[in-house]
């Protein structure tokens, strides 16, 4: 039988290389450590794996820099060493650091998922506040984003935008805030305020969404979240839930139906 550094380096590393870059679009640096016996890995269960990499893209997302470590997974790696795709088959927690910078981040920006959501925030915030003297009442999908940019500052974050409803005028957005964890997946404005300018040192209070909430999901646990200059630091840990995966059909002929 080969010993457990074979089987890792020959059969289980590649397989979970292959599986994670399919998961992103773009990674440079990718580094894997895998953590396993021999038993443990022919009955499907992995004890540890740390991941690291640089510049990845994960469905638009840029991440400048990721550090991952999960444990105790299992997988169907019977399967693997008869040529089978690597497959998740419980859902496990993974720890890690993430790191953001700036660029990183407005990049991002352009990616459907991020800019609908910072749509549906500025649409929240538009409708709760009366910053502007003007009522927006147009649904999400009506409404372009255009020129979005996020400054990160010392504890506060800058979003420049300017919302596009396809029938009345542009409306533009600059608002400066903190940010606040609690629970570990509750993400809070911290005394946002609606600037006049990007660079404009003090604006109007947004009193009325001050503690506004953020739910991240309950497979989301943040314990760290940092705003510096040019870069956003976050450390915690995600629950990783495998993709379902539809199970053969049975012997059943196309007449029988369950009795």
């Amino acid at each position: 039988m080969s010993n457990p550094s074979r089987i890792i380096s020959t059969v289980l590393s590649p397989a979970i290389r292959f599986w994670l870059r399919s998961q992103l679009e773009h990674v440079d640096d990718l580094h894997l450590d895998i953590e396993a016996g021999d038993r443990q890995l022919l009955g499907g269960r992995i004890n540890r794996v740390s991941v690291s990499a640089r510049n990845a893209i994960y469905r638009g997302l840029h991440l400048s820099q990721v550090s991952l470590v999960g444990e105790q997974i299992r997988t169907n790696f019977a399967q693997v060493l008869r040529g089978k795709p690597l497959r998740l088959l419980e859902a496990f927690p993974i720890a890690g650091d993430l790191l953001l910078h700036e660029a990183d981040l407005n990049h991002s920006l352009r990616a459907p998922l991020l800019a609908n959501a910072v749509i549906e925030f500025l649409l929240t915030l538009l409708r709760s506040s009366d910053a502007t003297g003007d009522e927006l009442t147009h649904a999400p999908d009506e409404i372009c984003l255009q020129d979005p940019q996020i400054v990160l500052g010392d504890g506060h974050v800058t979003l420049i935008a300017t919302l596009v409803p396809q029938s009345s005028e542009p409306t533009a957005v600059v608002i400066r805030t903190g940010l606040r964890l609690s629970m570990g997946n509750q993400l809070h404005l911290d005394r946002p305020q609606w600037l006049p300018h990007a660079k404009a040192r003090q604006g109007l209070p947004l009193r009325d969404l001050d503690g506004f909430a953020f739910d991240l999901g309950s497979d989301v646990s943040i314990q760290k979240l940092a705003l510096e200059p040019g870069q956003l630091f976050c450390q915690g840990q995600i629950t990783v839930i495998p993709a379902a995966v539809e199970e053969p059909e049975t012997k059943t002929g196309k007449g029988d139906t369950d009795g």
